[in-house]
């Protein structure tokens, strides 16, 4: 059986849906800043990669969205709020906290680690936690933040952005 060349045509339209496909994929990332998230001073909150579905969430701490620190002094109250802050970044790009394939997490004593514990098994999804690093440290950014937390996640579905 000879072989057949395919038309021009269909060559045409076969280049031309290879080039939207890589130009889709390459057009950069996408940085958000969530009006739900405190005013980030030299950072974004969130970073969506060109794929549209790998998200990067910056150190999260304690803030409300008008920069007030919540729970003062309160280990489980901050860890609380920080999560509280990972899911609302990830709301933002149409994602959830079980999206969350790795987190990073910052706390200033050691012993609040069975408070992180409880914390993070509230907000998990059951049986499949994200791989994560604990880093214990001196201070975090402000000397009353007890704990920031960042995160990686892949989301099930590309994220959409209005053109």
């Amino acid at each position: 059986m000879p072989f057949a060349l395919p038309s021009a045509g269909l060559v045409a339209l076969l280049l031309l849906a290879a080039q939207s496909s890589v130009s889709a994929q390459t057009q950069g990332s996408r940085y958000i800043n969530p009006p739900s998230l405190t005013k980030p001073n030299g950072y974004t909150h969130v970073v969506v990669a060109p794929d549209n579905r790998t998200v990067y969430v910056a150190g999260q701490v304690a803030f409300d969205s008008t920069g007030q620190l919540i729970g003062a002094g309160d280990f489980k109250a901050q860890a609380q709020r920080v999560y509280e802050n990972l899911r609302r970044a990830l709301t933002s790009v149409g994602g959830s906290l079980d999206d969350v394939v790795k987190t990073t997490t910052f706390i200033t004593d050691i012993k609040n680690l069975p408070a992180l514990r409880e914390v993070r098994a509230q907000v998990s999804r059951s049986g499949r936690p994200p791989a994560n690093t604990l880093v214990v440290v001196s201070s975090l950014a402000r000397a009353e933040l007890m704990i920031e937390v960042e995160a990686v996640a892949v989301l099930s579905q590309s994220v959409r952005f209005a053109q």
